[in-house]
């Protein structure tokens, strides 16, 4: 398994990182991803949990946050998404 050494990074690279492997991963791809930054730690999570990945903990100690993610839905830009509702003024 692949895995994605983010630990040196601040925000917002991990989340740039993190957005840019969903973007070119297939579906059903898993990654090991390696979080220090305290922002990071909070926020990526979250972000893949919107975006309708698997997120499973696998180490939360109070210098690394380590992740299995699993890649199980297309990954929608912010363009892809406002042009999707395009025209939806329900929204």
């Amino acid at each position: 398994m692949q895995q994605l050494d983010l630990s040196r990074y601040a925000c917002p690279l991990p989340l740039i990182k993190v957005k840019l492997w969903l973007k070119q991963a297939e579906l059903g791809t898993e990654i090991i991803v390696l979080l220090t930054d305290p922002g990071s730690r909070q926020d990526i999570p979250k972000f893949l949990i919107s975006t309708g990945q698997d997120v499973a903990e696998l180490e939360n100690s109070p210098l690394m946050l380590r992740i299995k993610v699993t890649k199980l839905t297309p990954h929608l830009s912010l363009t892809q998404h406002n042009t999707q509702f395009k025209g939806n003024n329900n929204l």
